[in-house]
């Protein structure tokens, strides 16, 4: 059994195999929304504010921050968006960026023990980040290319995770804090991209002891009607194994096939989960919200 404590101030998130999917929010993120680039390139963050509240009132246990604006202050307006959202909200955040002055910053910035999304399985990253990781005793995503690319065969991607596990491990980081991304490629260019990815989580799962994540909405690009396929997909993916993604949890069929799949493997304890937000339709619906008890006390929440 593997648990993956990530936490904020005030509410820890644990991921971990026979446990409730973790929904970790994506839309703080402004690849490909250039309103929202253009808003934080800009100093205005209402967006951001406004994205981290509906996620959280959409039933999303983390959230995924990116502050990757080509031309801008990366590690400035990733610390600035961390601080607001840590401000509006208690979950646990997940720091992304592909630069270490961003990372460092965003660290700095973070209250809690956050998730750093990511590390590859090149030497140059893993040196660069994995020190960064230990040093600040955070867990992260282990995604599992490196200087050859991305492999076409999950074997090879399996052996690249294995490696970026024991070169963590090397560097003090235990196997519970990292957390593997297979990678999933677009089943609309891939056929069998996703009959990969769920063979490679049960090996992850099985051999390594890791938990796993994804970038879920990357399976239905270029396809129609992709709620669909993305629900469909994390569903299969939860019975493989996979333990949280990086997901739109305002997309109320994804958010629903989660669930539903957590009913089905026997993670919603007597179906708890799904009774509450079911019992009542007008529960499912996105409302705003966030920090609704955080100056209640410390008590800790877990996923």
């Amino acid at each position: 059994m593997t648990d993956t404590v990530i936490s904020s101030a005030s509410k820890e998130v644990v991921i971990g195999f026979d446990r409730p999917f973790v929904m970790i929010g994506e839309r703080i993120n402004p690849t490909g929304r250039k309103l929202l680039a253009e808003e934080m390139k800009n100093g205005d963050f209402a967006r951001v504010e406004a994205d981290a509240l509906s996620q959280v009132a959409a039933g999303a246990h983390m959230l995924d921050v990116n502050a990757g604006i080509p031309l801008a202050d990366e590690p400035a307006l990733l610390c600035e968006a961390i601080r607001l959202v840590q401000s509006v909200t208690d979950v646990p955040l997940s720091i992304d960026s592909s630069i270490i002055e961003a990372l460092e910053a965003g660290i700095a910035a973070y209250d809690g023990k956050p998730l750093i999304n990511s590390v590859t399985g090149e030497l140059e990253v893993m040196e660069r980040i994995l020190p960064l990781v230990a040093k600040s005793g955070a867990a992260v995503v282990a995604i599992s290319n490196d200087e050859t690319g991305i492999s076409e065969d999950p074997d090879v991607r399996f052996e690249v995770a294995k490696r970026i596990v024991s070169v963590a491990n090397d560097f003090g980081i235990p196997t519970a804090d990292v957390i593997v991304d297979p990678l999933v490629m677009p089943i609309g260019a891939m056929g069998n991209a996703g009959q990969q990815v769920f063979r490679l989580v049960r090996r992850l799962r099985e051999e390594l002891g890791v938990n796993t994540t994804c970038g879920a909405s990357n399976v239905s690009f270029g396809l129609p009607n992709r709620h669909a396929i993305t629900g469909t997909f994390l569903a299969m993916a939860v019975g493989a194994g996979m333990t949280s993604a990086i997901m739109n949890p305002l997309h109320l069929e994804v958010k629903s096939a989660v669930m539903g799949a957590d009913v089905l493997m026997g993670n919603d304890q007597n179906c708890a989960n799904w009774i509450s937000i079911h019992r009542d339709p007008d529960a499912a619906l996105p409302r705003r919200g966030g920090r609704s008890n955080r100056r209640r006390g410390p008590a800790q929440g877990t996923v």
